[in-house]
């Protein structure tokens, strides 16, 4: 088995037991997934990270999970703001990313 391969085998494990976890927690009435979902960006970003600590994009993921996470545990007022603020600035950040790619091509 090629280690790329092995890699996104672990990756997409870690993935699938975290949100497992937070959907059991949830169940559990512990920690509501409304409030728990960026934990599976950070663990992305983690995930990423661990296969190329270069990757700005798993750099990305992880600050995006953290500024949510924190958002929706302790700034709740900032959640109505965030909710269109932050996911423009992935759409952008998401088509700039296409278009330098297409153009070094």
């Amino acid at each position: 088995m090629e280690i790329k391969e092995r890699t996104h085998i672990i990756t997409g494990g870690v993935i699938l037991i975290a949100l497992g976890a937070l959907i059991f927690l949830n169940s559990m009435n512990i920690y509501v997934f409304s409030k728990s979902w960026p934990i599976l960006l950070i663990v992305v970003s983690v995930c990423t990270l661990a296969q190329r600590i270069k990757d700005i994009g798993g750099w990305f993921i992880g600050v995006v999970g953290i500024v949510f996470l924190v958002i929706k545990n302790f700034y709740a007022d900032l959640d109505k703001v965030a909710a269109y603020a932050l996911p423009s600035v992935l759409i952008l950040l998401g088509a700039y990313i296409l278009l330098n790619h297409f153009r070094k091509r």
